[in-house]
């Protein structure tokens, strides 16, 4: 393997952040559980060990630990937040929980600027903290390098062992010169390159799906998103007309879905596309259906049944492909006892049932969406796929507040349209995560060439996030706003009226269902 960094996760929310970092750097990272064997480790060469933090106490009684021989592989560890506090719980030092808690922004005062981790960085630096306990005394051969307010030793360093310890968080975006800080450390400290592109990325997949797959077929699930899209032209270009693809038309899809796969994937790549049309079927069970939740379950449960029967028809096939994202798998299931609390199911995760025996390809599952989107401009994708913004698995009928019927769809995606194309006009489309229409379940009063309406309520939502874990809603301009409600309203017959969604994430959620 070439080089890359190993993330032990004990359990923080922000150990993917940490992996994208080091990735930003141009060097492959892997997330593993905190209990890995100290040989598996070594055994794939890493060039040097981070450790995440964790909410738990290295006291507690349950606390997660790692093998102890991670500390006697000979190259260089950063420990951060919970991973510094491991240092003093195993080469002995000491950690109590601290008289006074530090969480969010704090001052980092530098006393050593010869520490490799510093270097060309200013002797003040904000940072930003979260944790309540705190190193109170130092393992032998551990200097003091830096402190905060109410940590002696914000920063710490084994300089024989290249040992690093940090007791706040370089990874997130509140600590402005953090990425020079863990750059300092991927480069400075464990000599590693810039070798890892999207490019050296794709090579080495195709090598990957070609091994596991011989000559047996593979069948994936097309829905024309970014995810599958990309996965569906990797495989190709590794297996030819070994690979079919199905695209399942659920009659909540958005304006032209079903043309535009069919042009991208069926004429322009020429793969063995198989298209099935359910939409009547799909509308037929979400009839006098209300509650969001038995929509996504009446909708999941329809489309495995249209697929299975679906891949009954294209032939017999060893492998399914997927275009499972490593957020998907990092928040859907605790990894092999990560103490990671599960922050939501995602459809294809785990969704399939047992009667379809299919083994799995998931050539995505080690890359994060920004990494997705390069891979696929590799592939020679069309930037208008590539660049899409995210639409959920369930499509419109989460959109739809209440029941969903197929005039209501329509009165949708024609309002949906006109915000995809008011956005893309204005340049903002590609600015954002996600922006669309919602249809509310409200009808108000509206006055319309001089008659009275009482029709549909439009809610606009557009929202900025890094990865959908979080997401803020954006201050679009007025004259924008202007345009959309004036489109909507006189373009959309049933709708008399539009609001503008202000809520952020938490505590919303980005979809209204």
């Amino acid at each position: 393997m070439n080089e890359h960094l190993v993330i032990l996760d004990f359990g923080s929310q922000y150990t993917q952040v940490i992996a994208r970092r080091i990735r930003e750097c141009n060097v492959y990272s892997t997330i593993v559980p905190f209990g890995a064997p100290a040989k598996e480790i070594a055994a794939s060469k890493p060039s040097g060990l981070i450790l995440s933090g964790g909410p738990a106490s290295v006291y507690a009684p349950k606390a997660p630990m790692p093998d102890q021989g991670i500390f006697t592989l000979g190259i260089p560890v950063l420990g951060i937040c919970y991973g510094v506090q491991l240092f003093a719980h195993f080469l002995g030092g000491k950690v109590e929980r601290g008289q006074k808690r530090e969480y969010g922004k704090g001052t980092l005062t530098v006393k050593d600027l010869t520490c490799a981790l510093f270097r060309n960085l200013p002797g003040t630096l904000q940072v930003w903290n979260s944790h309540g306990d705190q190193l109170t005394d130092l393992p032998p051969g551990f200097a003091p390098v830096a402190t905060t307010e109410n940590s002696a030793y914000a920063v710490i360093e084994h300089h024989e062992k290249k040992f690093f310890g940090l007791q706040f968080h370089p990874e997130v975006a509140h600590t402005p010169r953090g990425r020079e800080i863990l750059a300092n450390f991927v480069h400075g400290i464990c000599r590693c390159g810039r070798n890892w592109t999207m490019r050296h990325y794709l090579e080495q997949a195709v090598e990957v799906v070609r091994a596991q797959v011989g000559k047996e077929r593979v069948i994936l699930g097309l829905s024309g998103g970014v995810d599958s899209s990309v996965a569906a032209a990797l495989i190709h270009r590794a297996i030819g007309d070994h690979l079919t693809c199905i695209f399942v038309n659920n009659g909540l899809l958005r304006a032209r879905e079903p043309e535009t796969v069919r042009q991208v994937f069926g004429r322009n790549f020429q793969l063995k596309l198989q298209c099935e049309e359910a939409s009547k079927l799909f509308l037929a069970r979400l009839r006098h259906v209300s509650d969001p939740e038995r929509k996504r379950k009446i909708i999941g449960r329809t489309f495995i049944e249209v697929f299975q029967t679906a891949t009954r028809r294209a032939g017999k096939a060893k492998f399914l492909a997927q275009g499972t994202l490593y957020p998907d798998v990092i928040e859907s299931v605790p990894i092999a006892g990560n103490p990671a609390a599960l922050i939501k199911s995602h459809h294809n995760v785990g969704g399939l049932p047992k009667r379809m025996k299919f083994e799995l390809v998931e050539p995505l599952k080690c890359l994060f969406k920004d990494e997705v989107r390069q891979l696929g401009l590799e592939l020679g994708l069309p930037r208008e796929i590539v660049y899409r913004q995210p639409f959920p698995g369930p499509g419109l009928g989460v959109r739809i507040l209440g029941e969903v019927t197929p005039d209501r769809c329509a009165l949708l995606r024609k309002a949906d349209t006109i915000v995809v194309e008011e956005m893309k006009t204005s340049g903002w489309y590609y600015k954002l995560w996600q922006s669309f229409a919602v249809l509310l379940p409200v009808r108000t009063v509206g006055v319309m060439g001089d008659e009275r309406t009482y029709d549909y309520t439009i809610a606009i939502r557009a929202v900025e996030s890094q990865d959908g874990m979080t997401a803020d809603w954006v201050k679009l301009p007025y004259d924008l706003l202007e345009k959309l409600a004036n489109r909507i309203i006189n373009e959309v017959k049933g709708v008399n009226r539009c609001v503008f969604d202000i809520t952020s994430k938490p505590p919303g959620t980005i979809e209204w269902e």
